[in-house]
């Protein structure tokens, strides 16, 4: 089961990670002290547990399950605290357990055992089937309780003309394009007999999983159909289309759209005629979530709109417009540290990519900012000194 792990207390963090790494199929695959980088980080993976720690200085754990549970009602929190009267609040929150620090090995075993015994009896029969290209490609079950399937493919060929067919489904491709563009070096005998052989090793392997795609055979060509079977990019453009404006009614459906994309157009594939898709996919995602970002901002809801410039930063990192939005909203906050890991952040990439500074405006802001930064604490210890 993929965890990640959130706590601003980095001891216990390193202890938890420490203690579930014992524990047999069970795989760590984040741990934060700054909430906000975690949640960005559940948005994009979408874990099978989330262990966040309640009290935290730049925003409450109840809160951070809140915004998790509305966007992916069916995730495994488990709370953990110092203190058990918590413990009401994680009933209210329908949080999958709760654990009291120190931690007892014990009793993190029985909520793996618990959680395991929930995942299996969650039945994805509601859900459709669908192919996912971005970040990587996957068969899931897409729906209230989403699922991953495990595809066997038995050689790196058959994964790959899979993708190509999918990348120009509907449409017919010639056979001698899928030998030039697959085997261009073979014999046209040996070509032939190659793409016939990962044809069938294709079919085999759908419906091993039950996916109803079809490929039709023509004299001289393929056409890939996905039928029934959604695909979710094309879920996420149609999304676009069909929800134009953000607002209050909208924003859920909003919010749903931007958890499908959870990286680039087969970005770990390496697929050179992906580049092309992949690159207008991005720009297109990163006005997206501009404007939708641009909703959270008009109505103070400054947490969510940190975890939309975050992605936009992670996607678009040589974009000097990421770092000072974030900037603003990390003192809207009060978490000074972050505002200079911001800054520090854009100087760094802009004396590396640019051999530039950062430009007159966001050095003015800064400026100002350190030097309220600096009056405010000289009260505050004025204030204690007089005590």
């Amino acid at each position: 089961m993929r965890t990640i792990l959130i706590d601003q207390d980095l001891l216990m963090l390193e202890i938890l990670e420490d203690m579930l790494q014992e524990i047999e199929g069970v795989q760590v695959i984040g741990k934060f002290t700054n909430p906000h980088q975690g949640l960005i980080e559940i948005i994009r993976v979408q874990p099978d547990i989330v262990f966040l720690d309640i009290e935290m200085s730049e925003i409450s754990g109840l809160d951070l399950a809140k915004e998790i549970k509305e966007t992916f009602p069916d995730m495994n929190i488990v709370f953990v605290s110092t203190y058990k009267q918590y413990a009401v609040w994680a009933s209210k929150l329908q949080i999958t357990d709760y654990l009291v620090k120190p931690y007892r090995g014990e009793a993190l075993n029985e909520t793996i055992i618990s959680l395991r015994s929930r995942r299996g009896s969650m039945k994805t029969t509601l859900a459709r089937q669908m192919v996912c290209c971005f970040k990587k490609l996957q068969f899931k079950y897409y729906g209230r309780n989403s699922e991953v399937i495990d595809v066997k493919w038995r050689t790196p060929s058959s994964r790959a003309l899979f993708a190509f067919l999918i990348h120009h489904h509907g449409h017919f491709i010639r056979k001698d394009a899928l030998l030039e563009h697959f085997w261009a070096g073979e014999e046209v005998k040996d070509g032939y007999s190659k793409l016939y052989s990962t044809i069938y090793q294709i079919r085999k392997t759908l419906k091993s999983v039950g996916f109803n795609i079809t490929i039709t055979n023509s004299k001289s060509s393929y056409r890939l159909e996905l039928n029934d079977v959604l695909l979710d990019i094309e879920e996420w453009e149609q999304g676009i289309e069909e929800f134009p404006s953000v607002n209050e009614d909208t924003i859920s459906k909003h919010k749903e759209i931007c958890n499908l994309y959870n990286g680039d157009y087969l970005e770990e594939e390496n697929y050179l005629w992906a580049e092309n898709k992949k690159s207008r996919m991005r720009i297109q995602w990163s006005h997206y979530l501009k404007k939708v970002a641009k909703y959270y901002l008009s109505t103070e809801n400054y947490s969510e709109a940190i975890i939309l410039y975050l992605q936009i930063q992670e996607a678009l990192p040589f974009k000097e417009e990421s770092y000072f939005v974030l900037m603003q909203l990390y003192d809207s906050f009060g978490d000074r540290y972050s505002v200079e890991a911001q800054y520090s952040l854009l100087k760094d990439m802009l004396h590396k990519e640019y051999c530039s500074e950062p430009n007159e405006m966001v050095q003015n802001w800064y400026q100002t900012w350190k030097s309220r930064r600096s009056r405010e604490e000289y009260k505050v210890e004025e204030l204690v000194h007089s005590k």
